[in-house]
C-alpha cells in the first residue's frame, strides 16, 4: 500500500505542474491520493496500526 501512495503522490505533484493545481486532472489524481490514503487509515485502525486515543 505504501508504495502506490508514493506512487500517486509522485504522480500528483507531477500533473499539478503540468497541468495546474486546479485542472480536472490534478483534482482526479488528488482523489485517487485520497481514495488510497482513506483506505490505509481504515485498515490501520481495522488492524491495529494507531492506539485507541491517538486517532486522527
Amino acid at each position: 500500500m505504501n508504495s502506490k501512495i508514493e506512487e500517486m503522490r509522485i504522480t500528483l505533484i507531477e500533473t499539478a505542474q503540468k497541468y495546474g493545481m486546479n485542472s480536472k486532472e490534478t483534482i482526479q489524481c488528488s482523489q485517487k491520493l485520497d481514495s488510497l490514503l482513506n483506505s490505509r487509515i481504515k485498515e490501520e485502525m481495522i488492524f491495529g496500526g494507531y492506539p485507541e486515543n491517538s486517532r486522527m
